[in-house]
Order: C-alpha cells, then sequence, then structure tokens
C-alpha cells in the first residue's frame, strides 16, 4: 500500500557518497526532503539534483534537509556529487529495501518498453518524522518551487 500524507516515514539507515552512514530518525526535530530518484548523471536525474542543490539555502530555510536515495552504488553517488558539487546525502539502495519500504519501485514505460524501476517521488517529512506530503509528478528542473508551492 503506497505511502500517503499522515503516514510515519519508514526509518532506515545507509552510507551516503561520503562513506558517512545516514539514518533518518537522526533527523528528527528537522524537516526532511527524501526524493527517490532513477540514475545519477542521467538529464532528468541531473536537472533535479542540482536545481535541489542551487536551492539547498531556501529549503533550508524552511527548515528541509535534502536526502536523495536511488539504487546506484556510494561510487556511483560519489562521482555523481563530485561532478555536479551536491554537497546533501545520497544514499545508495542496491537491494532496494528502502524502495521497498517506500512503495517506489514498480513497473515503468519509456519508448513503448516496460520495466522495473524507480518511480521519481519525493517525501515531505516533518519533525515528528510523519510524511506530510508526496510529489509523484516532480518536476524536474523545477523541483525545489514545486516543494516550497504549498
Amino acid at each position: 500500500m503506497p505511502l500517503k500524507a499522515g503516514d510515519i516515514a519508514p526509518d532506515f539507515s545507509a552510507k551516503d557518497q561520503k562513506g558517512k552512514t545516514v539514518k533518518l530518525s537522526s533527523f528528527r526535530g528537522k524537516k526532511v526532503l527524501l526524493y527517490f530518484y532513477p540514475t545519477d548523471d542521467t538529464p532528468a536525474c541531473t536537472a533535479q539534483a542540482c536545481n535541489l542543490q542551487l536551492n539547498k539555502r531556501k529549503l533550508a530555510l524552511r527548515g528541509y534537509q535534502i536526502i536523495g536515495i536511488s539504487t546506484d552504488d556510494e561510487k556511483s553517488h560519489k562521482k555523481f556529487a563530485e561532478k555536479y558539487g551536491l554537497t546533501f546525502p545520497i544514499l545508495p539502495d542496491t537491494e532496494r529495501t528502502v524502495h521497498d519500504s517506500y512503495d517506489v519501485w514498480g513497473h515503468k514505460k519509456l519508448f513503448g518498453h516496460e520495466y522495473m524501476g524507480t518511480l521519481r517521488t519525493t517525501f515531505l517529512i516533518n519533525e515528528e518524522g510523519i510524511i506530510t506530503r508526496v510529489i509523484e509528478k516532480v518536476k524536474t528542473a523545477d523541483h525545489a518551487a514545486q516543494v516550497m508551492d504549498v
């Protein structure tokens, strides 16, 4: 069953692109912008990450900490973060355990080809660890404005 506003955000723990362990529960008392994206260094994923990085200060003024998650590994995330100057944590989920707990792994279709993959989704989580908003139709090039448009 898909997560929705009002649900408790499932906790997770993973190492980011710098090898630092990141736990969602350690962000209690802060708002979290948790976004799932398909693949490092592709046009849409890069646009989304760079838009969030560009607007990181504005998002922080609204209390948001940014965390990105994809099924790419730590090495790929490190290269992606360094290439584009991304300073927020990007977590690998190669086993898809976090994807499964957030129900963001599913059927996709591209050019008539069907496959399984990450469903680009953003979860806004409040200071108590409760999901306040789920964004499923992500505007990659203007995602920060989409988040702040509450």
